[in-house]
C-alpha cells in the first residue's frame, strides 16, 4: 500500500458509512476504487445500504437539534480546526486525489488548498450572517429579518472534484448551523473517506459527532432515498444536466430546495487585439487541465479571422508538447481520463464531429499504454454543429472563427449551458460589451482570464442548463439557511398595515 493511503488512515477495505461515528460493517456491498493511471485497485469500500442510510439520517437529525443552537462563531471555530487538519494532510490528500481521480499532483494539492481556503472564508462568515432591518409603516413597530439554520442537507458530489466541491458546501453549511449527509461519487470514494476521517477527529475533539456524515452507496440504496427524503430540506448536487433534471424534479415534487451545479460548454473569445501569449496559456490550461474533465473546462474558442490561422498553429504546437502520463510525476501536465466509459464518450463525440464535417487538427487518439490515456484534441468546427452544442467531458477543443464581437458573443451563448466564459481583449468597448446585459449569458464572465480556476470568494455557478445554483463565496450562504421576517410592536395599540380598519368591542 502506498504511504499516502496509510497516512490518511485508509486500509485495504474501508467503511463508506458514517453517522455519528463509523458504521463498521455497512451492508451495501463492496465497491472497488480503481486507479485510472494503473487500472489497478486502490482500495475497497463497504457501501451503505437502506438501513445504514436511515442510521446516518437519524444521526444528522439528532445532532442538528443541538448544533443549530451553538453560536455561529463557535461553529466557525470548529470549522477553523477542520481547516487546520486539512493543512496537515494537504500533501497526502492531494496525492490520493491524483491517484484515484487522475488529475495531476499540483491540481490535487490545489483542490485541497481550495478546501482550506473555503474553511477560512467560512470562519469569517460565521460572524457575518447578516439580516436586514426595515422601517415599518406602523408607529412603534420594528421590522427585521434573521436567518436560521435550515436542517440536515444532502451533498452529492462528482468524481472530478472529490474534495473541493464537498468543502464549498460543507464548510458554509456547518457555520450556518446545518448538519449534512455526503454522497460522493462511486468513482472516487476513498478521497471522501479520507476527508471523513479528518472530520471525525475534529468532531470527536469537540464532541459534535454527527455534523459531517458520509454515505457511499448505490443510487438505488442511498441516492434515491436522499433526494426523496422530506427530512432533507436541501439537496446540493454537482453533476450532469441529466442527473440535475432528475434530482430537481424529484425534490420539487416534495417542495424541497435544490442547489444544482451541472454541465458547462465553456468558451473563450480572442479578439484581434488580444495578448495572444496570455490567451494561449489560459486556453491550454483550461482545455487540457484535468484532462478536460472540469465543469469549467474550455471546450470552445472563437478566434477573430485576422488571427485565427496564426493562433491555431501556435495552439497545435503547444498541444503537441503536452507531457501526458502519471499524474504523480511532477513533470506531467495531463493525466488519464477517469475510466473506459469516458474514453468511449470522447471517441464517439469525435466520430460525430467528423460526420458533421469537422476537421481534427491534432490529437484524437487513445494512447497505447496502461491506463485511460488519450491525446488532447483540437477540432476545427463551424457554428451550428450539433456535437459542439453538447458537453463532452473530455479534452476536446472546438475552434471557430468570427468577424465581429457581437457575432462571437451570439455564437458563445447559442448553447444550452451557461457556466463559464471568457474574452481576451485589450479593447475596452469589446470587454464592456461582453460584460453587459447583452453580453455573456453565463454565471461566470472573465476578461483576460480563462474559464477555469475560479476563486472561492465569488459565488460559483451558472445559468440555463447549468442549473442556476451558486456555491462558495459572496452570499451563497443564504442557500443553507431559512429567512424569517420579524415584526415587534412595542406600542399599546394594534394598528394594521395598509390602513385596514377592523374594530371590535
Amino acid at each position: 500500500m502506498r504511504d499516502f493511503l496509510k497516512e490518511l488512515g485508509l486500509s485495504g477495505v474501508n467503511s463508506g458509512a458514517y453517522g455519528n461515528g463509523w458504521i463498521e460493517h455497512p451492508g451495501g456491498g463492496e465497491l472497488t476504487s480503481v486507479s485510472p493511471t494503473e487500472e489497478e485497485p486502490v482500495g475497497k469500500v463497504l457501501q451503505a445500504d437502506e438501513n445504514d442510510y436511515e442510521t446516518i439520517v437519524q444521526a444528522a437529525q439528532e445532532r442538528f437539534e443541538s448544533w443549530r443552537m451553538v453560536p455561529a462563531p463557535k461553529r466557525g471555530e470548529i470549522v477553523r480546526q477542520l481547516g487546520e487538519e486539512l493543512r496537515k494532510y494537504k500533501r497526502p490528500l492531494g496525492q490520493l486525489i491524483a491517484f484515484e481521480m487522475g488529475k495531476i499532483l499540483s491540481e490535487g494539492e490545489g483542490e485541497v488548498q481550495e478546501a482550506i481556503d473555503i474553511a477560512d472564508f467560512a470562519v469569517g462568515l460565521s460572524r457575518q450572517l447578516y439580516g436586514l432591518s426595515m422601517h415599518s409603516e406602523r408607529p412603534k413597530h420594528r421590522m427585521y429579518e434573521q436567518w436560521h439554520p435550515l436542517g440536515p442537507i444532502g451533498i452529492v458530489t462528482a468524481f472530478n472534484f472529490p474534495v473541493a466541491v464537498w468543502a464549498w458546501n460543507a464548510m458554509i453549511a456547518a457555520v450556518c448551523g446545518d448538519t449534512m449527509i455526503w454522497k460522493p461519487s462511486s468513482k472516487t470514494p476513498l478521497s471522501a473517506i479520507a476527508v471523513q476521517h479528518i472530520c471525525d477527529r475534529v468532531m470527536k475533539a469537540n464532541d459534535v459527532q454527527g455534523v459531517f456524515n458520509l454515505a457511499v452507496g448505490r443510487g438505488s440504496a442511498v441516492g434515491e432515498r436522499l433526494i426523496n427524503d422530506k427530512r432533507i430540506p436541501l439537496i446540493s448536487a454537482t453533476g450532469s444536466c441529466r442527473m440535475g433534471r432528475r434530482i430537481g424534479s424529484v425534490v420539487a415534487q416534495r417542495l424541497g430546495r435544490t442547489l444544482l451545479e451541472l454541465g458547462g460548454n465553456n468558451a473563450v473569445i480572442v479578439t484581434e487585439d488580444a495578448d495572444q501569449d496570455m490567451a494561449l496559456r489560459a486556453i491550454v490550461f483550461g482545455a487540457v487541465g484535468t484532462a478536460g474533465q472540469r465543469c469549467t473546462s474550455t471546450r470552445r474558442i472563437f478566434l477573430h479571422k485576422s488571427i485565427a490561422k496564426e493562433f491555431t498553429d501556435r495552439l497545435i504546437k503547444a498541444y503537441e508538447s503536452i507531457t501526458i502520463g502519471d499524474p504523480l510525476d511532477p513533470d506531467t501536465l495531463m493525466g488519464p481520463m477517469i475510466d473506459e466509459g469516458a474514453i468511449e464518450d470522447m471517441m464517439a463525440a469525435l466520430e460525430e464531429a467528423k460526420a458533421e464535417g469537422a476537421e481534427i487538427l491534432t490529437g484524437g487518439k487513445r494512447i497505447d499504454r496502461k491506463g485511460f490515456f488519450v491525446e488532447p484534441t483540437i477540432v476545427k468546427a463551424k457554428h451550428g454543429m450539433k456535437i459542439t452544442q453538447e458537453e463532452t467531458f473530455a479534452p476536446i477543443l472546438y475552434v471557430f472563427e468570427f468577424e465581429t464581437v457581437e457575432e462571437a458573443i451570439h455564437m458563445q451563448n447559442d448553447v444550452d449551458q451557461g457556466l463559464s466564459s471568457a474574452m481576451f481583449t485589450t479593447n475596452l468597448h469589446a470587454a464592456e460589451t461582453f460584460l453587459s446585459p447583452a453580453g455573456s449569458d453565463c454565471g461566470i464572465a472573465n476578461i483576460n482570464i480563462g474559464t477555469s480556476g475560479a476563486e472561492i470568494g465569488g459565488a460559483f455557478g451558472g445559468e440555463k442548463d447549468t442549473g442556476g445554483g451558486r456555491e462558495a463565496g459572496s452570499d451563497a450562504w443564504k442557500n443553507y439557511m431559512r429567512r424569517q421576517t420579524c415584526t415587534i410592536n412595542y406600542s399599546h395599540d394594534m394598528p394594521l398595515a395598509q390602513g385596514v380598519k377592523f374594530d371590535i368591542e
